[in-house]
């Protein structure tokens, strides 16, 4: 079992690499942050910009790995972030992943003056992004025109540091993410099940998890994939646990064993925001993370 974070990227640099230099002494897997253009309840206060913010991170570190949790199309293209994912990669020396989902009905979803997307055509659109981005970081020029992303003589050389290219950890939870997240993923990302988080129960939050978790398998059988063979990770926070499972040591790794049974090999707490949906004691946080692996393995 894997321990990351998530470290949203609301800091001024002078204070947020403290932060992800922290991550890295306290010998977390990875340190993701969200890669949208404002988040919910922090919408009205500083937001910064995910591929800066990692680019500085991979030059003040040098183990951890660092990723985004997640990328979308909601205003990204295919052609330009392969461009600027190439140069992240180089300049942490190959510590980059790549979270990767369909995007929502968030802020970021008319934020460059278009209505927002239906499910089907987030879905549509997913479905084309995805494939395209694979062979603009594994091919050195990429000519192809599709129903909504078009590259023309597109070249990215010399490529990633990692090869074939940096890995995807896809985030899915139905049948055609899910198809994607098994054709093209290094790893499967899921949050839980939504429509639990309000009223749902833990237990019934490892009964929805435990189906997801099926139906990926499924998706890696149909293309004849060995579904023990991509990573499953769990970001915390959305599911009915809330932060309970941040109360104690104890308690943290009950959560885990628990989740471990499912097939997850990596979960990933949010660092400490006081005053939010994440505020939890940074002490107790420390302990979790340091003490925890030890009762895991």
């Amino acid at each position: 079992m894997r321990l990351s974070t998530v470290i949203l990227p609301i800091h001024r640099w002078a204070e947020g690499q403290k932060i992800w230099q922290r991550a890295e002494d306290l010998g977390f897997h990875t340190a993701y942050t969200y890669d949208h253009l404002s988040w919910r309840s922090f919408r009205d206060g500083p937001w910064f910009g995910a591929i800066p913010t990692l680019t500085a991170a991979a030059t003040a570190t040098q183990r951890l790995r660092l990723g985004t949790l997640v990328t979308s199309p909601n205003f990204r293209h295919p052609v330009t972030l392969a461009k600027e994912l190439i140069s992240l990669d180089d300049i942490s020396g190959g510590r980059i992943t790549l979270g990767i989902g369909a995007g929502g009905n968030g802020f970021d979803a008319t934020t460059l003056g278009q209505d927002a997307w239906t499910p089907r055509e987030r879905a549509d659109r997913f479905a084309e992004f995805v494939p395209l981005l694979d062979r603009l970081l594994t091919e050195d020029a990429v000519t192809q025109r599709g129903a909504h992303y078009a590259a023309e003589e597109a070249r990215n050389i010399p490529g990633c540091v990692q090869r074939p290219r940096l890995p995807f950890a896809v985030a899915a939870t139905g049948p055609r993410g899910l198809k994607l997240a098994a054709r093209h993923g290094q790893a499967w990302v899921t949050t839980g099940d939504p429509k639990l988080y309000e009223n749902g129960t833990p237990e019934q939050s490892r009964a929805a998890l435990r189906a997801q978790g099926e139906k990926f398998a499924a998706a890696c059988a149909e293309i004849g994939r060995d579904a023990s063979e991509p990573d499953r990770i769990l970001l915390t926070g959305f599911t009915p646990d809330r932060n309970a499972p941040l109360e104690s040591v104890d308690a943290f790794v009950d959560f885990a064993g628990l989740h471990a049974e499912l097939g997850f090999t990596e979960i990933v707490l949010h660092a400490p925001i006081p005053d939010s949906d994440f505020a939890t004691d940074p002490a107790v946080f420390e302990r979790i993370v340091t003490e925890a692996p030890a009762q895991l393995a």
